[in-house]
């Protein structure tokens, strides 16, 4: 990007505009009639930020194309295997900070909720149904760590159990990949969508996470680099709840893993955090973990549930 240098003032000698001060406006202005309230919003403001942000930076025509280019690159590298697109956003926050806006309503309910995190690029709209207590390992590394999973899902106002909600899981494996990545896996594997009982249980078969790095032969690898930053996320397992409430997208984390204080799409937050424990008198299983998702009805805590944040297949991490 060339040498650094200070943002400059947009003022002028004698307090003048150094540049086109109705410029801005006239831009804004373009937009039509017909433009919907909410599409007027956005863009107004997306205008001046961007336009503020080159005369703020002086953004020079190469340095401008280098991030048109940035933005050509992370497209073509998008597939049904794979959102760079979205994991550029991810590593300078954005869908982090998107995610608590989004849920902000909820979270600050007076009834504690199961903390919302990032989708990641690698959900899938079509994993299988599965049996209570399946598995979703399958040819399993020697020396992974198989975990029984297993909890209630339950209304978070008056903790009673919530029957037949559909919890979709998936993760990657010891090696840091998910099955999209790895033509080793079979398909599906590591994922598995489950249906409560009438207690509200659901349960399955997992290995325990390990800490892997994000895709980094891309833009945003590039970006990771050039800002001096590693491309590593802690050890978690993903985690979709849908139900007549409020769905819930989030993701938990291994409290032994590293990285929790430096996770390269900044998602870890304290109550997602959860401890594996031994697990004895089970010849499928070493580890255990026992957790519990809190949900609430979907009117106390906005008019519209958002749609899960993927464009199809393999567009979540």
């Amino acid at each position: 990007m060339g040498d650094p240098k200070p943002a400059s003032s947009p003022e002028g000698v004698n307090g003048s505009s150094r540049f086109d001060p109705n410029f801005t406006q006239h831009v804004v202005d373009a937009m039509g009639p017909k433009t919907s309230p909410r599409m007027r919003q956005f863009m107004t403001s997306l205008i001046r930020h961007v336009h503020d942000f080159a005369r703020e930076n002086e953004l020079t025509v190469d340095e401008w194309m280098q991030g048109v280019e940035l933005i050509n690159w992370a497209g073509k590298m998008s597939n049904d295997r794979r959102n760079e697109g979205q994991l550029v956003c991810d590593v300078i926050g954005l869908e982090t900070l998107v995610d608590e806006i989004t849920y902000k309503k909820a979270a600050e309910a007076a009834d504690s909720v199961t903390q919302s995190a990032i989708l990641g690029p690698f959900f899938r709209h079509d994993a299988p149904m599965r049996e209570k207590n399946a598995s979703i390992t399958f040819d399993t590394p020697k020396n992974a760590q198989v975990v029984y999973m297993h909890g209630r899902v339950l209304n978070a106002k008056n903790k009673q159990p919530l029957s037949k909600a559909f919890i979709d899981v998936w993760q990657a494996s010891i090696n840091g990949l998910y099955e999209q990545q790895d033509h080793n896996q079979q398909d599906c594997n590591l994922r598995g969508k489950f249906q409560t009982d009438e207690d509200g249980e659901y349960a399955f078969y997992c290995v325990r996470p390990t800490p892997y790095p994000v895709p980094d032969d891309g833009p945003a690898g590039k970006l990771l680099k050039l800002m001096d930053r590693h491309p590593y996320r802690p050890a978690h397992i993903h985690l979709v709840m849908l139900d007549g409430f409020k769905p819930i997208t989030t993701q938990i984390f291994d409290a032994e893993s590293q990285y929790l204080e430096n996770d390269s799409v900044f998602a870890v937050k304290d109550s997602l955090i959860v401890k594996f424990v031994e697990r004895k008198d089970d010849p499928q299983a070493e580890m255990e973990l026992k957790y519990d998702i809190l949900m609430v009805p979907s009117d106390e805590v906005g008019e519209l549930d958002p749609p899960l944040r993927s464009s199809g297949i393999g567009s979540g991490y």
